[in-house]
């Protein structure tokens, strides 16, 4: 049995370690390592409810629209405040647009440059995948990140500013939109998926949401053009939807609000059991491998962080989060398998849980069916009519919850006001789900169990199918230990 240590990760949001035990060229267990702590949870106590909507945002620079909606739903909910209509839509908007852009920057940026080690060069789409998705200098990155760039000018008009924008309130949005810019923001939308439709996937949106099949699916890999063809042909190459099979269960909190209900629903899936319920009351957080002074596992309206570098037990600085005792994984692919999505649900059922190609086919499935509620949410704004409803301050006590998906899956804010001042707040991030370590009963983690099993052969730590696994759930670390 060898163990080795890999890490620090490229093209990763944050600081990751990885210690895997290999024998016989197999991984037969890992241990993932969140090495910094920040202590925004710390931070907060003691400050006016308010200030969550300053700090909260700043744990991440990349879902900073996503902190700022998981708190004003947590305020929201401790003052039973409702937002004005046009605030919703401003904030879906918002949020939906901030999603996108994680999805589309980690399938250009972060994940395809791995096709391109030396590694694949005798694979016979390697030339034109190392042109294309090549660091730096690749002609995706050419196109790809001035989309992006124009996609978030969307930010600009919603919220002046990003990251880090003070125009999400419990009340809905500050900054109001006239017909001029709401015109301007239906532009940018249009542009965006007229891009999108052309470079990425090689069809009209309508035309590959209509694909319900793996079948179809690969025949579409088979006789389109565009890098999400593209990827699926080297996925089918590579055997892909083999790699890296999660721990089954899959759990979203829900996303989008509309009159109607969430646009993706809130629920746990399995390929057994299908679509259930989801009861954040199950939540508890483990601290058994964690830096962390040793305390029972906690629902986090009422969990403590208190840092205990010294810890023997502990291997990381994030937390265990479990859902009736059991890990979960959570992310795009989560989302669009609670919610019924079909060819996410046909995928699953053949590989029989989630793999390398599932998520990223979801990431790009979710951004297909987010463009048409984009456009259509932008042309349901009433420039005549209020953003941001007027609303009775802070109660002097309370608690509050706020459930709501980031690009990387489920966030959770749990707050607890005194005598008007933050007495309690905790924070679970995807990331957290996804990489959190073992908990009492020694069952590893979603990320834990998905490299568990992983064939490196001769080239150890240093096999991409290890890089691959990892990516897949495009970790950002700085909200994982927070």
């Amino acid at each position: 049995m060898t163990r080795v240590v890999v890490g620090p990760f490229n093209r990763v949001e944050g600081d990751l370690e990885v210690t895997l035990d290999i024998a016989g060229g197999v991984v037969q267990q890992a241990r993932v390592t969140t090495p910094l702590y920040r202590g925004f949870e710390q931070i907060l106590v003691g400050r006016p409810a308010a200030d969550s909507l300053v700090i909260a945002p700043r744990i991440c620079g990349i879902c900073s629209v996503s902190q700022s909606i998981a708190a004003v739903s947590a305020l929201q909910a401790l003052g039973g405040i409702q937002p004005a209509p046009n605030g919703v839509l401003a904030a879906n908007i918002a949020h939906a647009v901030e999603n996108i852009a994680d999805h589309l920057t980690h399938f250009a940026v972060f994940f395809m440059p791995d096709f391109t080690r030396p590694t694949y060069a005798a694979r016979p789409w390697f030339p034109a995948v190392a042109e294309r998705f090549a660091a730096v200098t690749g002609q995706a990155t050419e196109e790809i990140l001035p989309a992006r760039a124009r996609l978030l000018h969307v930010m600009g008009l919603i919220a002046g500013k990003w990251p880090h924008s003070l125009t999400f309130q419990p009340g809905g949005t500050t900054r109001t939109l006239d017909l001029g810019a709401r015109m301007r923001l239906v532009s940018i939308l249009r542009e965006f998926r007229m891009f999108f439709e052309r470079t990425v996937l090689g069809l009209p949106v309508e035309a590959f949401l209509a694909i319900e099949t793996v079948d179809a699916l690969a025949c579409y890999a088979d006789s389109q053009r565009g890098d999400l063809p593209a990827f699926l042909r080297i996925a089918a190459d590579l055997h892909l939807n083999r790699l890296g099979h999660g721990p089954g269960t899959l759990a979203s909190f829900g996303a989008y609000d509309t009159p109607g209900g969430p646009l993706f629903a809130a629920g746990l899936y399995d390929a057994v059991r299908g679509c259930r319920p989801l009861d954040p009351a199950l939540i508890a957080e483990d601290v058994s491998h964690t830096w962390m002074e040793d305390a029972p596992p906690s629902h986090p309206a009422f969990g403590m962080t208190h840092p205990d570098a010294d810890k023997p037990a502990g291997y990381s600085f994030a937390k265990a989060p479990r859902l009736a005792g059991a890990p979960v994984e959570v992310g795009a692919l989560a989302r669009q398998a609670v919610d019924g999505q079909t060819l996410v649900h046909a995928m699953l059922a053949q590989d029989g849980a989630s793999s390398v190609t599932s998520r990223i086919l979801a990431r790009m499935i979710e951004t297909a069916r987010l463009l048409p509620a984009l456009d259509r949410w932008a042309r349901l704004l009433h420039p005549n009519e209020p953003f941001c409803a007027e609303s009775d301050k802070t109660p002097a006590d309370g608690v509050g919850q706020g459930l709501i998906e980031a690009a990387r899956g489920a966030l959770g804010h749990w707050i607890a006001v005194r005598n008007g001042r933050i007495a309690h707040y905790q924070i679970i991030a995807p990331t957290t789900w996804n990489f959190s370590p073992r908990d009492r009963d020694g069952t590893p983690g979603p990320l834990e169990q998905a490299l568990a099993g992983t064939e490196v052969g001769a080239d150890g730590a240093g096999a991409v199918d290890i890089q691959h696994i990892i990516r897949s759930f495009d970790p950002c670390m700085v909200c994982t230990a927070h």
